[in-house]
């Protein structure tokens, strides 16, 4: 008989290694800011208890294994998923026949990484709930790869931006961040942090490298007209955390003009470091 307990809303109110099981059991989350599940088995060495209790699971693991040699495991990949697609409603995610969200998925929201088989799979994107089809498209995962999915553009031509994510430990007292265009309809533009310009001239779909920027610190996003002061959009008072790895976006339509649709910078943790 097991004693179920009830989980903290974030993995920060755990003690460090709950927060490595956390992320391990839990490996998918929604909302603005998205907690990661990679990375975190950095720091296993600080938690020599901890350790024993993942030791533990991964003998049992491999003794269930050792006794069922026709067992397959199959090569695997990690994505992670955000909605930026404006004036969508609320979705469900399938990657072939498995729907890989808990709870509708609605613009400018997304999944922490989750396991997907490697090799060729197809996307849907459903109404939630139902089996209304909004959209599906084709993409091939490399074993152990790790990916970023976007659902982009409008309703009428809905379409995915599919990104490498090469993510390094940041320097010590850095984050790393990186920076998209996903508005179909904007302009080239720069990004600015703190009046700051540190990624120049991305059109719609172009991506920058991971690069540094002090961390522990707190942050204006202004995404600008290229080579102008032009602010499009901004978002105030973030705070980039040591250790830390960020992805900016740009998203909605130059034309929009409610909150729904209009021009909007957000962000989403990749991965953190310990």
């Amino acid at each position: 008989m097991f004693n179920l307990i009830k989980l903290p809303n974030t993995p920060n109110d755990f003690p460090k290694i709950f927060r490595i099981l956390y992320h391990l059991l839990n490996p998918i989350r929604n909302g603005r800011y998205i907690y990661p599940n990679i990375c975190v088995m950095k720091n296993l060495k600080r938690s020599i208890a901890g350790l024993g209790a993942v030791c533990v699971l991964s003998l049992l693991l491999s003794s269930c294994l050792k006794n069922n040699p026709s067992y397959y495991n199959p090569p695997i990949a990690l994505v992670s998923f955000f909605q930026a697609s404006p004036d969508e409603p609320a979705l469900d995610l399938y990657f072939n026949n498995n729907r890989v969200n808990w709870n509708p998925i609605s613009y400018g929201s997304g999944l922490d990484y989750f396991n997907a088989y490697a090799g060729p799979r197809t996307v849907y994107f459903y109404i939630q709930n139902t089996m209304n089809k909004v959209y599906s498209d084709t993409l091939t995962l490399k074993p152990s790869g790790v990916y970023s999915l976007f659902l982009v553009n409008t309703p009428s031509t809905p379409g995915i931006v599919l990104l490498n994510d090469t993510i390094n430990r940041p320097a010590t007292n850095t984050a790393s961040i990186r920076f998209v265009n996903l508005s179909p309809d904007a302009p080239a533009v720069d990004l600015a942090l703190n009046d700051s310009v540190k990624v120049s001239n991305k059109i719609y779909k172009g991506v920058s490298s991971f690069i540094p920027v002090a961390g522990n610190k707190t942050y204006s996003f202004q995404v600008l007209q290229k080579g102008t002061t032009t602010v499009l959009a901004s978002l105030n008072n973030v705070t980039l955390t040591n250790g830390y790895v960020y992805t900016i976006m740009l998203t909605g339509l130059s034309a929009g003009t409610t909150s729904a649709d209009k021009l909007s910078v957000y962000y989403m943790n990749n991965a953190q470091f310990f």
